[in-house]
């Protein structure tokens, strides 16, 4: 124990003494009363150079009004958004939308890209537009930071810090501070997400809050340390990961169906992929120690510090320990992983009916508004699963509609993998998503039940499908937004309409049943209970045509995507299926 450390316990008291010298104390940048530190620790803060003489470090901006000028980035159209731009050239572009750091999740090195700020005409709205009081609305507008690589912060978490690479391009916000440094920045990144940090910070400030000046006052440590190469593959790593899954704006395909992945059987497919996730954890992991180790020795912390990384630790979106957390079995974890898969393959497919993405070219396809098929075969001329003519897919509770869901998924399984163990991968993905062990589960009830809360909760409230529903859900159909025109809602009301004469017609035909002498008894309480259901489902659909969906249609409502989808869902009303929450002003 060091000299400053030196404890001593009252006699039969469990209560313990530090004595610590308060000129230590002001060794450290505000002299917080930091009693537990060690010899090694004031050392580096007494003759170590701060953060600060060589990064300069920013609190973000507040725009004073997010609802308006703040979007998650798949709301609106693709070619509104200007990527990897400098200040200047965002000027010059006459582009509304530009990538903002906006906070998030706990996750190291790379990711959390989910909005965009408006800085259209080099922000002349957020410099000028005053708030009631006669002031500017917003603060912070780093005129002189913004669009420059570097690296950034959730200002507040309730968990351990964790800074990212910042790419050109980029405003941030003051949920997600930054700093800006000379030359590469692999040495600050590999610092602060190494455990040396976890120590040193808390001497700055002991609190959940990461300000900008508490940074700048962390010390680098004495000995030479480099870095570079370890940071670049971890963040390379994380930034594979985070563009893997269609949350991201440089998602190109699904990891499951790429060709050092995909087999004929979508088990194999699932358990290579798995093999390549579980290689790549681990190689993160081992990373992550190496850097820990070497700021470790840097600091002269081994005596306090081990390098070690917990799998929990490793923040991966394919890592299912970082993933979901919490005490849950091996098990238990790789259950949760499989599942999730077998949704994001779904979610990709229903993404490829709708022309949002294509099996036979990467990234994204339709995703600016208005677009139609045209502007799809022109991308994608001769596909091998075609995208949906109409923009509506009915989801049913039976095969009524060729371009039902189900039938549409079907379809698509047999194009990605082929037709030879079509049953079998079509009973892997139903056993995988009946997480909750139904009986007679089937692809048609996760679409029926939990598809569109899946959607909505990926998209965090703000779907880019969405989905029709007559209020006890008899009928339902979903619509790709960034492809609505006035008339989708017309389309729409046409299905409903040949929907509710299918379903008369087999009214029709239970009531012939129901009077068939040649008929048993069985079959005709069967028809009779069917009929009622039936005989309920119209007066449903009668009710929703006539109070919703008709009115609806007639208005040939317009929708501008950069309004957002709060503001363009709700204007749609009861024809939508409600999302909890949508309307309050904190969603």
């Amino acid at each position: 124990m060091s000299d400053h450390q030196n404890s001593g316990r009252e006699q039969g008291m469990e209560k313990y003494f530090f004595r610590a010298s308060a000129a230590d104390f002001k060794k450290i940048p505000g002299s917080p009363v930091a009693y537990w530190l060690s010899d090694a620790v004031i050392g580096s803060f007494e003759k170590g150079h701060l953060i600060s003489n060589d990064c300069s470090t920013r609190k973000g901006m507040a725009t004073g009004l997010n609802a308006v000028f703040v979007r998650s980035w798949h709301e609106v159209s693709i070619q509104c958004i200007g990527f990897s731009q400098s200040r200047s050239e965002a000027a010059k572009s006459c582009l509304r939308w530009f990538p903002y750091a906006n906070g998030g999740e706990y996750r190291k090195w790379y990711g959390n890209f989910d909005d965009v700020v408006n800085w259209e005409n080099d922000g002349h709205r957020l410099q000028t537009e005053e708030h009631e009081s006669g002031r500017i609305r917003a603060v912070n507008l780093n005129l002189d930071f913004i669009f420059k690589p570097g690296l950034s912060w959730t200002s507040i978490t309730s968990g351990a810090f964790s800074i990212r690479m910042l790419p050109k391009g980029f405003l941030f916000s003051s949920a997600s501070n930054a700093m800006f440094c000379d030359g590469d920045s692999s040495l600050y990144a590999g610092l602060l997400n190494s455990k040396a940090h976890v120590v040193l910070g808390k001497a700055i400030n002991p609190t959940l809050n990461a300000n900008p000046g508490d940074i700048g006052k962390i010390p680098l440590p004495n000995a030479s340390v480099d870095v570079t190469k370890i940071i670049e593959s971890i963040t390379d790593l994380s930034r594979r990961d985070w563009d893997s899954y269609e949350v991201s704006w440089d998602f190109i395909g699904l990891a499951l169906l790429h060709p050092d992945h995909r087999q004929p059987m979508l088990q194999a497919s699932y358990q290579k992929l798995r093999a390549y996730w579980r290689e790549m954890t681990l190689k993160m992991q081992l990373l992550e120690q190496e850097n820990n180790r070497i700021f470790i020795d840097a600091y002269g912390l081994q005596d306090e510090l081990d390098e070690k990384v917990d799998l929990s630790e490793v923040t991966l979106t394919c890592n299912p320990h970082y993933r979901y957390g919490g005490d849950k079995s091996e098990e238990e974890l790789e259950t949760m992983l499989l599942a999730d898969t077998m949704r994001e393959l779904v979610s990709y497919a229903v993404g490829c009916m709708f022309g949002r993405y294509s099996l036979d070219k990467p990234g994204l396809i339709l995703a600016n508004q208005g677009e139609t098929l045209v502007d799809y075969l022109s991308q994608v001329p001769q596909p091998s699963f075609p995208a949906d003519d109409d923009n509506v897919i009915p989801l049913l509770d039976g095969d009524w509609f060729p371009d039902d869901i189900t039938l549409r998924f079907r379809q698509f399984l047999r194009v990605a993998f082929g037709d030879a163990h079509y049953e079998d991968n079509l009973a892997f993905i139903e056993q995988a998503l009946n997480v909750k062990g139904k009986r007679n589960y089937s692809l048609r009830d996760y679409f029926l039940g939990e598809f569109y809360a899946d959607h909505v909760k990926r998209y965090k409230k703000r779907p880019i499908y969405w989905l029709f529903s007559s209020p006890k859900g008899t009928f339902s159909a979903l619509v790709y937004l960034h492809r609505y025109r006035p008339d989708t809602v017309s389309v729409v009301l046409s299905y409903l309409r040949d929907f509710r004469k299918k379903l008369a017609s087999r009214l029709d035909y239970l009531k012939q049943v129901a009077i068939n002498p040649s008929a048993g008894q069985a079959e005709k309480t069967k028809a009779g209970k069917e009929s009622e259901t039936i005989k309920k489902q119209l007066l449903e659909l009668d009710d929703y045509e006539r109070d919703t969906l008709y009115p609806l249609a007639t208005q040939q409502l317009e929708l501008d995507l950069d309004d957002g989808v709060k503001v363009n869902y709700l204007k749609l009303g009861d024809a939508l299926k409600k999302i909890p929450g949508l309307a309050s002003k904190e969603s």
